[in-house]
C-alpha cells in the first residue's frame, strides 16, 4: 500500500531558493542590457525586462501553467482549466509529480514548481527586448509580450518538458532551455527585430555601451542565478544537480577564454564587454546540455560557445538586420551550439534519464549514431519556424494597429523621455556653472566658448546630447 504524501524538505528548500536565483536573473539580465545600452534609452531597457516580470508572472498563474503542464490534450498544448489561477492547490495530496502508486511524487508542493517554471517564463520573454532596444514603444512591447507568451511560450514549454510533441514524441533532450528558451527567444528576437527595422543611424554611427560596469555586474548576476536555472532543473537535491551546478561553471568559464581569443585575434585586444558576452554565451549553450555530458564535453562545449558566438554577432551587419544587443548571435546561435551538442556528446551514463525517462539516445561519440543528432535539430527547427514566424507576425500587426516603433525624432532625442517622462542621468550642473562631478569627468559638461569670431558664430546651434 503507498506510503501517505510526504514533502522532501531538501528538494523543495533546493527548488525556493532556486526560484529566487533565477527570478535575479531578470534583474541581472536588465543591468546587462541596460549598460550595454546607449545612455539615452537604457531606462526602457530596463522597464522591458522588470515588466515582463510583472505581465508574465501573472499570465503564468492565471493560465500559462496549464498550458504548459497541464495533462497533454494533443501533443501540441496541456489542458487550460487543469491549474486555472482560479483554483487552489494546498492540499496535502497536491505534490507535483504524484501519482497513485507514488503519492509523493519528489515531494514538492505543486505551487513550488509552479513558482520555478514562472520565473523561466518571465526571462524568456525578457530576452527578446534586447534586439530592439532604442526604437520600441513601451505599449507595443506588452502586447507583444502577452501575445508570445501566450502562443509561442507556454505552448513550445508543453512542447518541450510538458508532455508535448518534442519531448514526449520527438524524445528531443534539454534539460534546462536550451530550445525552449534561447532558441525560442532568439528567433523571436529576429522575427521582431526585422519588423521594427534599424535604428536610425545603424550601422554608420557607433552605437557603443554606456556603462561597461553595469555590464559587468549584470553578467555577474546572470552567472550567479544561472546556477539556480541550471541545477536547480533537476528538481532535486541528487549527484545530477551537482553534476549540472560543475558544468555550469566549467562551460562558462570556458566560453570567457573562447570569446577573448576570438578578440585577440580579431581585434588585438581582449575587452571586459567580451568577457562579459563570452560569459553568457557559455551559460545559453550549457542551459540545454548540463545535466546530460560529462564535464570534459562541458569545457569543450564552453569553448567552443565562446568563439562561435564572438564572430557570429558579425552576421547582423552582413546580413543587414539590426539586433542591437546580439540576442541572435549570443541566445540563438548558443542555443543551437547546446542542444546540438547533446546530439554528440549525451550519455546514458551520466543520467539514466535520458533513455529511461525521456527515452532518447546516446550521442554520435558515445555510440548512439546520428539519431539524437537529427532529433535535436528537428526540434531546433520545429521551434525556430513557429516562435520566428508568430513574433514577425505579432510585431506587424502591432506595427499597422497601434504602432510598435516611435517616431525618429523620440528615438533621437531619447526614448527614455518620450516614453517614460524619465532620464537615467542627471547631468546638469549642480552648482554654478562649472557642470558639476560630471563636467570634471568629462561627460556631458560645456566647455568654455572661445570669443565669437562674427555674429554667425553666435547663432549657431548648441547641441545638448549626452556622450553615447
Amino acid at each position: 500500500m503507498p506510503e501517505a504524501p510526504t514533502i522532501d524538505g531538501g528538494n523543495t528548500v533546493w527548488l525556493l531558493v532556486s526560484t529566487a536565483l533565477v527570478l535575479l536573473m531578470t534583474p541581472g539580465l536588465a543591468l546587462f542590457y541596460g549598460g550595454l545600452n546607449r545612455s539615452k534609452g537604457v531606462l526602457n531597457m530596463m522597464m522591458m525586462s522588470f515588466s515582463a516580470i510583472g505581465l508574465i508572472s501573472v499570465l503564468w498563474w492565471f493560465y500559462g501553467f496549464s498550458v504548459a503542464f497541464g495533462s497533454d490534450v494533443n501533443g501540441l498544448w496541456g489542458d487550460p482549466g487543469a491549474y486555472l489561477g482560479t483554483k487552489t492547490f494546498l492540499a496535502e495530496t497536491d505534490l507535483w509529480g504524484a501519482t497513485a502508486e507514488n503519492p509523493s511524487g519528489i515531494g514538492i508542493p505543486l505551487y513550488v514548481f509552479m513558482a520555478f517554471q514562472m520565473v523561466f517564463a518571465v526571462i524568456t520573454v525578457a530576452l527578446i527586448s534586447g534586439a530592439i532596444s532604442d526604437r520600441a514603444k513601451f505599449s507595443g512591447w506588452l502586447l507583444f509580450a502577452f501575445g508570445w507568451a501566450t502562443l509561442v511560450y507556454f505552448p513550445v514549454a508543453h512542447w518541450v518538458w510538458g508532455g508535448g510533441v518534442i519531448g514526449a514524441k520527438l524524445h528531443a533532450l534539454d534539460f534546462a532551455g536550451g530550445t525552449a528558451v534561447h532558441i525560442n527567444a532568439g528567433a523571436a528576437a529576429l522575427g521582431v527585430a526585422l519588423v521594427l527595422g534599424k535604428r536610425v543611424g545603424w550601422p554608420r554611427e557607433g552605437m557603443k555601451p554606456h556603462n561597461i560596469p553595469l555590464v559587468a555586474l549584470g553578467a555577474g548576476l546572470l552567472w550567479f542565478g544561472w546556477f539556480g536555472f541550471n541545477a536547480g532543473s533537476e528538481l532535486t537535491v541528487d549527484s545530477v544537480a551537482g553534476l549540472a551546478f560543475l558544468n555550469t561553471q566549467l562551460a562558462t568559464a570556458a566560453a570567457v577564454l573562447g570569446w577573448l581569443l576570438v578578440e585577440r585575434i580579431k581585434d588585438g585586444r581582449p575587452t571586459m564587454v567580451g568577457a562579459s558576452s563570452g560569459a553568457v554565451a557559455g551559460l545559453v549553450a550549457i542551459t540545454p546540455a548540463c545535466g546530460f555530458i560529462a564535464p570534459w564535453a562541458a569545457v569543450l562545449l564552453g569553448g567552443v560557445a565562446g568563439a562561435v558566438c564572438a564572430l557570429a554577432i558579425s552576421l547582423k551587419y552582413k546580413l543587414g538586420y539590426d539586433d542591437s544587443l546580439d540576442v541572435v548571435g549570443v541566445h540563438f546561435v548558443g542555443g543551437w551550439i547546446g542542444s546540438l551538442w547533446l546530439g554528440l556528446f549525451a550519455t546514458n551514463s551520466v543520467n539514466s534519464a535520458i533513455g529511461d525517462v525521456v527515452g532518447a539516445s546516446d550521442g554520435l561519440f558515445y555510440g548512439g549514431g546520428v539519431t539524437q543528432l537529427g532529433r535535436q535539430a528537428l526540434a531546433g527547427l520545429i521551434v525556430t519556424v513557429w516562435s520566428g514566424g508568430v513574433a514577425w507576425l505579432l510585431a506587424f500587426a502591432i506595427q499597422k494597429t497601434i504602432g510598435f516603433r516611435v517616431s525618429a525624432e523620440a528615438e533621437v532625442d531619447g526614448i527614455d523621455v518620450a516614453e517614460h517622462a524619465e532620464s537615467a542621468y542627471d547631468l546638469s550642473p549642480t552648482t554654478g556653472s562649472s557642470g558639476g562631478a560630471f563636467a570634471m569627468a568629462g561627460i556631458g559638461g560645456t566647455r568654455p566658448n572661445p570669443e565669437p569670431a562674427d555674429e554667425a558664430d553666435e547663432s549657431a546651434p548648441v547641441s545638448e546630447k549626452v556622450a553615447g
